[in-house]
């Protein structure tokens, strides 16, 4: 008997949304050498609060923080990061310096079977896996943790968390594979500062700025002075300042019903019997609506375009085994996507 493939959420998912990107990343392999910023910038913050969790000291945050960004003098993304991740993890610091929880665990990976509903029966081709951000306890109760970077956080931002069924199918494989009754979900929602380093402006643009002035003035001269770049303790202290709004950092507690477990196995269950179909036709199609769904090209459009051009191929994109987000931390996600 041949060994159950070893799927995740975050396949399942893909598959669910688009199959041919699943089959790109899933069968073929395949991972653009570009990364998209907002994960990166969510694996970076992901792994300085699983560090504050575990230790509560801010100085070892601090110190991932500037390991992770060697580059920071030369490279602008990387001096974005730092500057964001230093003041939010610095305020974050300040928001909780003591919690209402006990953690149980951090990082907790889970492997476990998918089981047809309606049989009980466990599937011979897949099994799931997947990586928790946390268990806590609060009182008598257990609730996963799970961490979340936000641009904004509204109501409609809240009300799309009942359909995060990614952490919801993750509590049903904890209690499980752990044998803990997990009650709910916290979720740890901190919000990324819109804030800019000011660049300062170029002589050229400061003779243009000051043109203009001159022009609209009675008296036919100005007093403007060009703008310098803004410093990097000036721009931090801003940050700072930003950070230590209560309102950056929100905690959002969602209990969760056992029939939302119910429904949820029997959603992977078809999930699985689709993707046995596909690939035993080898057919997996498009879904051309899913080509910009969160108002970017998606990682596979120039493949797809091209009808998968082996120079695209050897150009844009590279081999990585799947399943990369049970090493490192990497699943992220910005929004609910099941």
């Amino acid at each position: 008997m041949s060994t159950p493939m070893l799927t995740t959420y975050s396949m399942w998912s893909l598959f669910r949304n688009c199959r041919k990107a699943c089959d790109w990343r899933y069968q073929r392999e395949l991972v653009p050498l570009k990364r998209n910023h907002n994960l990166n910038f969510g694996s970076l913050i992901h792994e300085c609060l699983e560090i504050w969790h575990r230790d509560r000291d801010l100085k070892q945050v601090l110190n991932f923080i500037d390991r992770a960004c060697p580059n920071r003098a030369q490279e602008d993304r990387e001096q974005r990061d730092w500057h964001l991740a230093t003041a939010m993890m610095k305020g974050y610091a300040a928001r909780y310096q003591t919690e209402e929880f006990e953690v149980i665990a951090l990082e907790k990976t889970f492997k476990g079977k998918i089981v047809n509903p309606a049989t009980g029966a466990s599937s011979r081709s897949f099994v799931l896996a997947g990586k928790v951000d946390g268990i806590v306890r609060i009182g008598d109760e257990f609730f996963l943790l799970e961490h979340k970077t936000a641009s904004q956080i509204d109501a409609d931002y809240l009300e799309r968390l009942w359909t995060d069924f990614q952490i919801i199918l993750y509590a049903w494989y904890i209690e499980q594979t752990q044998g803990l009754r997990i009650a709910g979900i916290l979720y740890n929602i901190l919000v990324k500062a819109r804030l800019q380093q000011g660049r300062g402006e170029t002589e050229a643009e400061f003779e243009e700025r000051r043109r203009i002035l001159i022009a609209k003035s009675k008296t036919g001269k100005s007093s403007a002075k060009r703008k310098h770049p803004e410093s990097d303790e000036t721009f931090q202290d801003r940050l700072c300042a930003k950070y230590a709004d209560p309102g950056m950092f929100h905690r959002e507690s969602l209990y969760i019903s056992r029939d939302q477990f119910r429904s949820l196995q029997q959603d992977l269950w078809e999930l699985t019997q689709n993707f046995l179909d596909a690939r035993r036709r080898g057919v997996f199609y498009r879904n051309t609506g899913f080509c910009f769904h969160y108002h970017r090209p998606c990682a596979y459009f120039p493949l797809c375009r091209s009808g998968g051009n082996p120079n695209i191929i050897e150009n844009l994109y590279q081999q990585v085994p799947p399943h990369e987000e049970l090493r490192d931390g990497e699943s992220i996600e910005e929004t609910p996507a099941f």
